[in-house]
């Protein structure tokens, strides 16, 4: 069976955590840490870099760190993961949902400002598989309406929009290195900063809410309650981990890169009546090739593929269920209907992908969807 994914590790993770167990400092906000953290701030110019236990976590530090309160309305696209909606929720948002391109499954920035009320906080684009989303209309709608951006790029570790890495776009932006993603930690989550103003009240809030940060660094003599927050760091074992992985993040992307390329160079070719092989994508946009996805025609052509694949050794798997129709929130939905959403919810297939994928499994792969539509 050749699986949907296999995170890849690189050989020295193991000496690591020996280093951070030697050094008898395995809690958060030690030697790797730093080093994670300076690695986003220099590679992708990210003001401030906080490393948390998820990516959900740190969602849930930037709804702290935005003030999110009972009433306030959050604008996010219905083809997501959970996390994205429900760290605002947790803080009493009301989740406005808007609908997918009909393209790609990002958000459809032309939608954004039609749903804006007065209630508006703030507008979270997720940067599906990814694929940037349109960064200079949604920053520009923000900037006009005295909103905050926070950038979902938990898939999108190396990819660029318009020569900016995603992630130092928004005011925040949050990552993950769940076993899923590019590089990982295991679980994990990263929180950027771009916006001066939060450094301070982010460090608090990521160290329950002290200032303990400031008392290691000796800026205080004492660290003492300061504001709300909770245990958000990542430990120093999941860290040294995840070092391990940034060290090796050109080797893993060049592979995963040509993996990205050899479906799409033989799969493009298939009717593009039958699917659309791959989102748009805009000029000046970068890839990190976090997977390939194919969109049939239809539920039952999406789920015939899937089955048909599994039965020829192969496991693919469809993605989000649209939230907007969850049984959580669809009672809290003000009712419009999202085609695009629920045409990716209906149709997107996932295909396995990571880096030890070898060359002719890839091709047997693309020989058995080639067949699969063919018939």
């Amino acid at each position: 069976m050749i699986k949907f994914n296999k995170p890849y590790i690189t050989g020295k993770e193991a000496s690591y955590i020996s280093n951070t167990m030697a050094s008898g400092k395995i809690s958060g906000n030690g030697r790797y840490t730093k080093f994670c953290q300076d690695f986003f701030e220099d590679k992708y110019k990210i003001k401030k870099a906080l490393l948390t236990t998820s990516c959900t976590a740190a969602l849930e530090m930037a709804a702290i760190l935005i003030n999110i309160k009972e009433g306030d309305e959050v604008i996010i696209p219905s083809y997501t993961f959970l996390s994205t909606a429900n760290a605002f929720v947790l803080r009493g948002a009301k989740i406005v949902f808007a609908d997918s391109c009909s393209d790609n499954p990002n958000i459809d920035a032309a939608k954004i400002e039609g749903l804006i009320t007065s209630k508006t906080k703030a507008i979270v684009p997720v940067h599906y598989a990814g694929f940037a989303c349109d960064m200079d209309v949604i920053m520009d709608i923000a900037k006009r309406h005295n909103l905050f951006v926070i950038e979902d790029a938990a898939q999108a570790i190396g990819s660029y929009y318009k020569g900016k890495a995603l992630g130092s776009i928004g005011h925040l932006a949050t990552f993950s290195f769940h076993e899923t993603k590019n590089v990982t930690s295991g679980e994990g989550g990263l929180l950027a900063i771009n916006d001066v103003h939060f450094f301070e009240r982010a460090e608090i809030i990521w160290e329950n809410g002290s200032n303990k940060a400031a008392y290691y660094r000796g800026e205080v003599d004492v660290y003492t309650w300061k504001d709300v927050g909770s245990s958000f760091l990542m430990s120093e074992i999941n860290a040294a981990f995840l070092w391990a992985q940034l060290e090796c993040l050109e080797k893993i992307q060049k592979r995963r890169r040509f993996i990205w390329a050899k479906y799409n160079e033989q799969l493009r070719s298939i009717n593009k009546d039958v699917f659309l092989v791959v989102p748009s994508i805009q000029k000046g946009v970068e890839n990190n090739a976090h997977m390939y996805y194919l969109v049939c025609t239809n539920k039952k052509q999406r789920n015939g593929l899937i089955n048909f694949l599994k039965k020829n050794g192969v496991m693919a798997a469809f993605h989000y269920q649209s939230l907007h129709q969850s049984n959580f929130y669809q009672s809290k939905h003000d009712g419009r209907e999202l085609p695009n959403t629920k045409k990716y919810s209906d149709c997107l297939v996932r295909l396995p992908f990571y880096y030890e994928l070898k060359d002719d499994e890839i091709d047997c792969i693309i020989e058995l969807i080639k067949s699969y539509f063919n018939k």
